[in-house]
Protein backbone atom coordinates (compact mmCIF):
# COMPACT_ATOMS: atom_id res chain seq x y z
CA UNK A 1 0.00 0.00 0.00
CA UNK A 2 1.05 3.59 -0.66
CA UNK A 3 0.30 6.82 1.17
CA UNK A 4 -0.65 9.95 -0.81
CA UNK A 5 0.60 13.08 0.95
CA UNK A 6 0.06 15.89 -1.58
CA UNK A 7 0.07 19.42 -0.07
CA UNK A 8 1.25 18.03 3.27
CA UNK A 9 3.44 21.14 3.63
CA UNK A 10 0.29 23.15 4.36
CA UNK A 11 -0.21 21.31 7.64
CA UNK A 12 -3.40 22.38 9.43
CA UNK A 13 -4.46 24.48 6.41
CA UNK A 14 -4.65 21.40 4.16
CA UNK A 15 -8.42 20.79 4.80
CA UNK A 16 -9.11 24.33 3.51
CA UNK A 17 -8.18 23.05 0.03
CA UNK A 18 -11.44 21.09 0.05
CA UNK A 19 -13.41 24.25 -0.79
CA UNK A 20 -11.69 25.42 -4.03
CA UNK A 21 -11.23 21.88 -5.38
CA UNK A 22 -14.82 20.95 -4.56
CA UNK A 23 -16.09 24.08 -6.35
CA UNK A 24 -13.93 23.30 -9.41
CA UNK A 25 -15.21 19.71 -9.37
CA UNK A 26 -18.86 20.88 -9.33
CA UNK A 27 -18.20 23.41 -12.12
CA UNK A 28 -16.51 20.74 -14.24
CA UNK A 29 -19.36 18.25 -13.82
CA UNK A 30 -22.18 20.79 -14.22
CA UNK A 31 -20.73 22.77 -17.15
CA UNK A 32 -19.69 19.71 -19.17
CA UNK A 33 -22.95 17.87 -18.49
CA UNK A 34 -24.91 20.95 -19.57
CA UNK A 35 -22.81 21.26 -22.72
CA UNK A 36 -23.45 17.61 -23.64
CA UNK A 37 -27.17 18.03 -22.97
CA UNK A 38 -27.39 21.14 -25.18
CA UNK A 39 -25.60 19.44 -28.08
CA UNK A 40 -27.49 16.16 -27.95
CA UNK A 41 -30.94 17.71 -27.35
CA UNK A 42 -30.85 20.12 -30.34
CA UNK A 43 -30.93 18.60 -33.81
CA UNK A 44 -29.39 21.75 -35.29
CA UNK A 45 -26.20 20.96 -33.33
CA UNK A 46 -25.87 17.43 -34.70
CA UNK A 47 -22.93 18.44 -36.87
CA UNK A 48 -19.28 17.31 -36.69
CA UNK A 49 -17.78 20.23 -34.73
CA UNK A 50 -20.54 20.27 -32.11
CA UNK A 51 -20.32 16.49 -31.69
CA UNK A 52 -16.55 16.76 -31.20
CA UNK A 53 -17.12 19.45 -28.55
CA UNK A 54 -19.63 17.15 -26.82
CA UNK A 55 -17.09 14.31 -26.99
CA UNK A 56 -14.49 16.49 -25.31
CA UNK A 57 -17.07 17.43 -22.66
CA UNK A 58 -17.63 13.71 -22.00
CA UNK A 59 -13.88 13.26 -21.41
CA UNK A 60 -13.87 16.34 -19.14
CA UNK A 61 -16.73 14.86 -17.06
CA UNK A 62 -15.01 11.50 -16.63
CA UNK A 63 -11.49 12.72 -15.90
CA UNK A 64 -12.12 14.55 -12.56
CA UNK A 65 -14.22 11.62 -11.31
CA UNK A 66 -11.14 9.38 -11.31
CA UNK A 67 -9.16 11.44 -8.80
CA UNK A 68 -11.00 14.46 -7.31
CA UNK A 69 -13.42 12.58 -4.96
CA UNK A 70 -10.51 10.60 -3.47
CA UNK A 71 -8.52 13.83 -3.12
CA UNK A 72 -11.40 15.62 -1.38
CA UNK A 73 -11.83 12.76 1.10
CA UNK A 74 -8.10 12.96 1.80
CA UNK A 75 -8.39 16.68 2.57
CA UNK A 76 -11.34 16.23 4.94
CA UNK A 77 -10.76 12.86 6.62
CA UNK A 78 -7.05 12.27 6.03
CA UNK A 79 -7.77 9.15 3.95
CA UNK A 80 -4.42 8.72 2.21
CA UNK A 81 -3.95 4.97 1.59
CA UNK A 82 -4.10 3.29 -1.83
CA UNK A 83 -3.05 -0.19 -3.00
CA UNK A 84 -0.63 -0.77 -5.88
CA UNK A 85 -3.47 -2.19 -8.01
CA UNK A 86 -5.69 0.80 -7.19
CA UNK A 87 -2.80 3.16 -7.91
CA UNK A 88 -2.04 1.63 -11.32
CA UNK A 89 -5.74 1.56 -12.25
CA UNK A 90 -6.15 5.21 -11.31
CA UNK A 91 -2.95 6.11 -13.18
CA UNK A 92 -4.12 4.36 -16.34
CA UNK A 93 -7.58 6.00 -16.29
CA UNK A 94 -6.21 9.49 -15.57
CA UNK A 95 -3.50 9.40 -18.23
CA UNK A 96 -5.66 7.64 -20.83
CA UNK A 97 -8.55 10.09 -20.58
CA UNK A 98 -6.13 13.01 -20.07
CA UNK A 99 -4.46 12.15 -23.39
CA UNK A 100 -7.73 12.85 -25.19
CA UNK A 101 -7.69 16.48 -24.06
CA UNK A 102 -5.23 17.24 -26.88
CA UNK A 103 -6.41 14.44 -29.20
CA UNK A 104 -9.87 16.02 -29.46
CA UNK A 105 -8.18 19.30 -30.39
CA UNK A 106 -6.45 17.45 -33.26
CA UNK A 107 -9.81 16.22 -34.55
CA UNK A 108 -11.25 19.74 -34.19
CA UNK A 109 -8.29 21.16 -36.13
CA UNK A 110 -8.98 18.63 -38.90
CA UNK A 111 -12.62 19.70 -38.93
CA UNK A 112 -11.59 23.36 -39.33
CA UNK A 113 -9.06 22.44 -42.02
CA UNK A 114 -11.68 20.59 -44.07
CA UNK A 115 -14.29 23.34 -43.51
CA UNK A 116 -12.02 26.22 -44.54
CA UNK A 117 -9.56 24.71 -47.03
CA UNK A 118 -11.83 22.15 -48.75
CA UNK A 119 -15.37 23.48 -48.15
CA UNK A 120 -16.94 21.68 -51.14
CA UNK A 121 -15.79 18.27 -49.82
CA UNK A 122 -16.39 19.04 -46.13
CA UNK A 123 -19.43 16.82 -45.51
CA UNK A 124 -17.93 13.95 -47.45
CA UNK A 125 -14.62 14.11 -45.55
CA UNK A 126 -16.32 14.50 -42.16
CA UNK A 127 -18.69 11.55 -42.70
CA UNK A 128 -18.09 9.02 -39.91
CA UNK A 129 -16.92 6.26 -42.23
CA UNK A 130 -14.24 8.54 -43.73
CA UNK A 131 -13.32 10.27 -40.48
CA UNK A 132 -12.72 6.95 -38.67
CA UNK A 133 -9.31 6.74 -40.35
CA UNK A 134 -8.33 9.79 -38.28
CA UNK A 135 -10.04 8.57 -35.09
CA UNK A 136 -8.90 4.93 -34.81
CA UNK A 137 -5.09 5.44 -35.12
CA UNK A 138 -5.03 8.12 -32.40
CA UNK A 139 -7.20 6.05 -30.04
CA UNK A 140 -4.88 3.05 -30.55
CA UNK A 141 -1.81 5.29 -30.07
CA UNK A 142 -3.13 6.65 -26.77
CA UNK A 143 -4.10 3.20 -25.50
CA UNK A 144 -0.78 1.55 -26.37
CA UNK A 145 1.50 4.29 -25.00
CA UNK A 146 -0.42 4.71 -21.73
CA UNK A 147 -0.65 0.93 -21.21
CA UNK A 148 3.09 0.61 -21.88
CA UNK A 149 4.32 2.98 -19.18
CA UNK A 150 1.68 1.91 -16.64
CA UNK A 151 2.66 -1.76 -17.15
CA UNK A 152 6.35 -0.90 -16.74
CA UNK A 153 5.56 1.00 -13.52
CA UNK A 154 3.67 -2.04 -12.19
CA UNK A 155 6.77 -4.24 -12.58
CA UNK A 156 8.98 -2.08 -10.35
CA UNK A 157 10.10 -2.92 -6.82
CA UNK A 158 9.48 -0.07 -4.40
CA UNK A 159 11.71 1.01 -1.51
CA UNK A 160 9.38 3.73 -0.24
CA UNK A 161 5.62 3.97 0.11
CA UNK A 162 4.98 7.73 0.44
CA UNK A 163 3.79 9.39 -2.80
CA UNK A 164 4.15 13.17 -2.66
CA UNK A 165 1.00 13.76 -4.67
CA UNK A 166 -2.80 13.77 -4.37
CA UNK A 167 -3.26 10.96 -6.91
CA UNK A 168 -1.13 8.34 -8.67
CA UNK A 169 0.83 10.35 -11.19
CA UNK A 170 3.30 8.25 -13.20
CA UNK A 171 6.63 9.84 -12.22
CA UNK A 172 5.49 10.44 -8.63
CA UNK A 173 5.16 6.64 -8.28
CA UNK A 174 8.26 5.73 -10.33
CA UNK A 175 10.61 7.86 -8.22
CA UNK A 176 9.81 5.61 -5.22
CA UNK A 177 11.32 2.57 -6.95
CA UNK A 178 14.57 0.79 -6.07
CA UNK A 179 17.28 0.62 -8.74
CA UNK A 180 17.28 2.12 -12.22
CA UNK A 181 14.09 3.66 -13.61
CA UNK A 182 15.61 4.84 -16.91
CA UNK A 183 13.26 2.68 -18.99
CA UNK A 184 10.26 4.11 -17.13
CA UNK A 185 11.43 7.68 -17.71
CA UNK A 186 11.99 6.87 -21.39
CA UNK A 187 8.50 5.37 -21.73
CA UNK A 188 7.01 8.44 -20.04
CA UNK A 189 8.93 10.80 -22.32
CA UNK A 190 7.81 8.78 -25.37
CA UNK A 191 4.20 9.23 -24.28
CA UNK A 192 4.74 12.98 -23.79
CA UNK A 193 6.37 13.35 -27.22
CA UNK A 194 3.98 11.17 -29.20
CA UNK A 195 0.77 12.46 -27.59
CA UNK A 196 0.69 16.15 -26.44
CA UNK A 197 3.82 17.31 -28.31
CA UNK A 198 2.88 15.51 -31.54
CA UNK A 199 -0.69 16.80 -31.24
CA UNK A 200 0.58 20.35 -30.73
CA UNK A 201 2.86 20.15 -33.80
CA UNK A 202 0.05 18.70 -35.93
CA UNK A 203 -2.40 21.39 -34.81
CA UNK A 204 0.18 24.15 -35.37
CA UNK A 205 0.87 22.85 -38.90
CA UNK A 206 -2.85 22.69 -39.70
CA UNK A 207 -3.41 26.27 -38.48
CA UNK A 208 -0.49 27.53 -40.57
CA UNK A 209 -2.17 26.01 -43.63
CA UNK A 210 -5.56 27.41 -42.57
CA UNK A 211 -4.29 30.96 -42.03
CA UNK A 212 -2.30 30.92 -45.27
CA UNK A 213 -5.52 29.89 -47.02
CA UNK A 214 -7.37 32.72 -45.28
CA UNK A 215 -4.84 35.27 -46.52
CA UNK A 216 -5.52 34.18 -50.09
CA UNK A 217 -9.30 34.25 -49.62
CA UNK A 218 -10.51 37.03 -47.34
CA UNK A 219 -14.13 35.86 -47.58
CA UNK A 220 -13.53 33.05 -45.07
CA UNK A 221 -11.25 35.06 -42.80
CA UNK A 222 -13.69 35.91 -40.04
CA UNK A 223 -14.98 32.37 -39.79
CA UNK A 224 -11.45 30.97 -39.63
CA UNK A 225 -10.28 33.40 -36.97
CA UNK A 226 -13.38 32.95 -34.83
CA UNK A 227 -13.27 29.14 -34.81
CA UNK A 228 -9.51 28.68 -34.62
CA UNK A 229 -8.66 31.28 -31.95
CA UNK A 230 -10.78 29.32 -29.45
CA UNK A 231 -8.76 26.17 -30.10
CA UNK A 232 -5.48 28.08 -29.85
CA UNK A 233 -6.46 29.54 -26.45
CA UNK A 234 -7.47 26.14 -25.07
CA UNK A 235 -4.41 24.38 -26.49
CA UNK A 236 -1.97 26.99 -25.17
CA UNK A 237 -3.35 26.86 -21.63
CA UNK A 238 -3.56 23.05 -21.57
CA UNK A 239 -0.07 22.52 -22.96
CA UNK A 240 1.54 25.11 -20.67
CA UNK A 241 0.14 23.44 -17.55
CA UNK A 242 0.90 19.93 -18.83
CA UNK A 243 4.52 20.65 -19.78
CA UNK A 244 5.24 22.41 -16.46
CA UNK A 245 3.82 19.36 -14.64
CA UNK A 246 5.77 16.82 -16.75
CA UNK A 247 9.09 18.68 -16.70
CA UNK A 248 8.96 19.42 -12.97
CA UNK A 249 9.69 15.72 -12.29
CA UNK A 250 12.59 15.55 -14.75
CA UNK A 251 14.30 18.94 -14.41
CA UNK A 252 15.41 19.59 -10.85
CA UNK A 253 14.81 23.30 -10.36
CA UNK A 254 14.20 23.43 -6.62
CA UNK A 255 10.46 23.89 -7.27
CA UNK A 256 8.57 23.35 -3.98
CA UNK A 257 6.73 20.02 -3.85
CA UNK A 258 3.36 21.74 -3.25
CA UNK A 259 3.80 23.88 -6.39
CA UNK A 260 4.68 20.79 -8.43
CA UNK A 261 1.59 18.98 -7.15
CA UNK A 262 -0.55 22.07 -7.85
CA UNK A 263 0.49 22.26 -11.53
CA UNK A 264 0.14 18.50 -11.94
CA UNK A 265 -3.42 18.69 -10.58
CA UNK A 266 -4.36 21.82 -12.53
CA UNK A 267 -3.35 20.45 -15.93
CA UNK A 268 -6.09 17.83 -15.49
CA UNK A 269 -8.74 19.79 -13.60
CA UNK A 270 -8.49 23.32 -14.97
CA UNK A 271 -9.31 22.39 -18.63
CA UNK A 272 -12.36 20.48 -17.36
CA UNK A 273 -13.67 23.76 -15.88
CA UNK A 274 -12.37 26.09 -18.59
CA UNK A 275 -13.14 24.27 -21.86
CA UNK A 276 -16.95 24.00 -21.63
CA UNK A 277 -17.27 27.67 -20.68
CA UNK A 278 -15.00 28.79 -23.53
CA UNK A 279 -16.68 26.56 -26.12
CA UNK A 280 -20.14 27.43 -24.85
CA UNK A 281 -19.44 31.17 -25.17
CA UNK A 282 -17.36 31.26 -28.36
CA UNK A 283 -19.35 28.71 -30.39
CA UNK A 284 -22.22 30.82 -31.73
CA UNK A 285 -24.60 27.94 -32.41
CA UNK A 286 -24.20 26.53 -28.88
Amino acid sequence: HFILVGFEELGALRPVLFVPFFLMFIVALAANSLLMYVVFSHRSLHQPMSILIAGMACVEVCLPVFFVPNMLLSFLFDWKGISLTGCLTQMHLIHFFGAFQTTFLVWMALDRYFAICTPLSYHELMALQRFLKFIVPLVVRNGLLITLFVSLAGRLSFCRDVINHCFCEHMALVELACGSTAINSLAGLMAVFFIPVFDFLFIAASYIVIFSSVLKSSSSGNKALHTCVTHIIVLTLSLTLALIAFLSYRVRTGLPAAVRVFFSTMYLLFPSCFNPIIYGIRTTEI
